[in-house]
């Protein structure tokens, strides 16, 4: 009896060790997917008015988004949702790409439908702005922007966009990382086109 208790006792503990390191394991893992939130960028809108950015947490959310947009004051701000789930490099990219909202007017402009041509020139233009951006105000700009692409097609591909859609977004930032022109020469011809400047 004694020793079918001690194996009981011996099997009962090693089950509770197993489910311990199996709990703290995963724990850790989720630890380890939190990341620091940065400071950011500086962001004046194409009216001169300095917007602000407001970190929320959506704690449902497996990934950093954000959006431009006014608050109820009509102040310019970008909404940070979940940050601490993304990559510094990826929380850049999405800094810099709804400020770029702000600053070509798109915030102030009637909302095209989603996923309408429109809309999508809308982003494209966003992309390209902030890869301007970053390629140019931040140390080793290019290399950031380069990583955050590829949490970007992470992030992307596990949300279901099609190959395609990664393809022509991941295409089109590389192309705008190659543009021999600055952030704010883009952003004055995108200006002077839609009759803001």
């Amino acid at each position: 009896m004694t020793r079918k208790f001690t194996l009981f006792l011996g099997c009962a503990f090693e089950i509770a060790l197993i489910l311990f390191v199996a709990a703290w394991t995963a724990w850790a893992n989720n630890d380890s997917q939190k990341h620091a939130i940065i400071s950011p960028p500086s962001c004046i809108n194409n009216l001169g008015e300095t917007v602000k950015f407001k970190n929320l947490n959506a704690k449902s959310a497996n990934s950093a988004s954000g959006m431009a947009t006014r608050d109820d004051a009509g102040e310019p701000i970008v909404y940070r949702f979940a940050y601490q789930n993304s990559p510094h490099a990826l929380q850049r990219f999405i800094d810099f790409h709804e400020c770029a909202h702000h600053q070509t007017g798109d915030v102030d402009l009637p909302h095209p439908p989603r996923n309408s041509p429109d809309h999508m020139m809308n982003e494209s233009i966003a992309d390209c702005v902030a890869t301007l951006r970053m390629r140019d105000e931040l140390d080793k700009g290019s290399e950031i922007l380069l990583q955050s692409v590829i949490n970007l097609m992470d992030d992307m591909r596990k949300a279901g966009f099609p190959d395609p859609t990664l393809n022509s977004r991941k295409s089109n930032i590389l192309n705008c990382l190659e543009k021999q022109v600055t952030a704010q020469t883009f952003l004055d011809g995108i200006l002077r086109y839609r009759g803001l400047k």
